[in-house]
């Protein structure tokens, strides 16, 4: 079996009186995507920091690749793309990634392939101070994939991409993913994280509270499930009548039910006799999972392990 990519062990940051992260346990498998989630201040960038061996924690260990955070094996396999992009803005976006490639030993070819990749081979010749915030975020994602590095660090990546260059950029992360690349990847963007994350981790005030895939997170919580129905008015008289539904607008309604009750209020719906347009079963959404983990109230899962 492939070891981890990544392991925390029991692991904590104090800065003074204050812990910044507090007992976090966690591993990231080989080929996996894992979010890491959280408000600002629960301690995220703090733990990527400690992987990267930027700063030592105060208890417990970290193995990164096998090894130390920050040796020298860990650093050229790794990548890492911070959530703000600082290049100096007199060097050319070439003349940058040329820089970061001498720093881990890549040839010229692979610059050019990695600015092309994200789109940025037209600009190259371009100071970096004339760049956009999108075009500095793709710069900094290609110096982050120099290397075709085993463990992949992502701070808010796609912060300033528009919506075609966030499904490119999330095409590259499939790729990475398939060629067994382990990616940690932390946003505030959960609607993109929701089907191309295998597990959520989720922190609060330091502490880890939820680690699982989301459909288990789903049901350790407990979250109801909604079902939305379109249909003709007495319709949704019905639905209102006999299921409690609240109306969305004119030609909706929406009602709530316990995950293990949907095959059973389905049933009820089916045997009214109205005429139905259309039935939409929608889960619970990754930001209702992180809203419920996120409370003050929260309780720890299983990891799902």
């Amino acid at each position: 079996m492939t070891a981890p990519a990544l392991v925390l062990d029991d692991v904590g940051k104090r800065y003074g009186a204050s812990d910044a992260v507090r007992a976090v346990t966690l591993d990231l498998r080989a080929g996996e995507v894992m979010a890491l989630l959280g408000p600002n201040g629960a301690g995220k960038t703090t733990l990527m920091k400690m992987i990267l061996g930027l700063t030592r924690p105060t208890e417990g260990a970290i193995t990164v690749l096998g090894g130390a955070p920050g040796a020298a094996e860990a650093r050229r396999q790794s990548g890492y793309l911070p959530e703000s992009v600082a290049f100096n803005p007199a060097l050319t976006g070439r003349e940058t990634l040329r820089f970061f490639a001498r720093l881990k030993g890549r040839d010229r070819a692979e610059v050019e392939h990695l600015l092309g990749r994200v789109g940025l081979a037209e600009a190259a010749h371009r100071r970096v101070g004339t760049y956009s915030k999108g075009m500095r975020q793709r710069l900094g994602l290609a110096q982050a994939l120099l290397g075709e590095p085993r463990l992949l660090l992502l701070d808010e990546p796609t912060s300033g991409l528009d919506p075609i260059l966030r499904r490119a950029f999330y095409e590259i992360i499939a790729e990475l993913k398939a060629r067994g690349t382990s990616i940690l990847l932390s946003s505030h963007v959960l609607t993109e994280l929701e089907a191309r994350t295998d597990r959520a981790a989720i922190l609060r005030d330091g502490r880890l509270v939820a680690l699982d895939s989301l459909a288990d997170l789903r049901r350790a919580a407990g979250l109801p499930v909604r079902i939305r129905v379109e249909g003709r008015p007495a319709t949704l008289e019905a639905m209102t009548r006999d299921f409690g539904a609240r109306p969305m607008n004119g030609h909706a309604v929406e009602l709530f039910c316990p995950a293990e009750r949907k095959i059973e209020t389905l049933r009820r719906i089916a045997d009214l006799p109205v005429e139905i347009d259309d039935l939409e079963l929608v889960p619970p959404s990754l930001d209702e999972v992180y809203a419920h983990y996120g409370a003050p109230t929260a309780r720890t899962p299983g990891d799902g392990r």
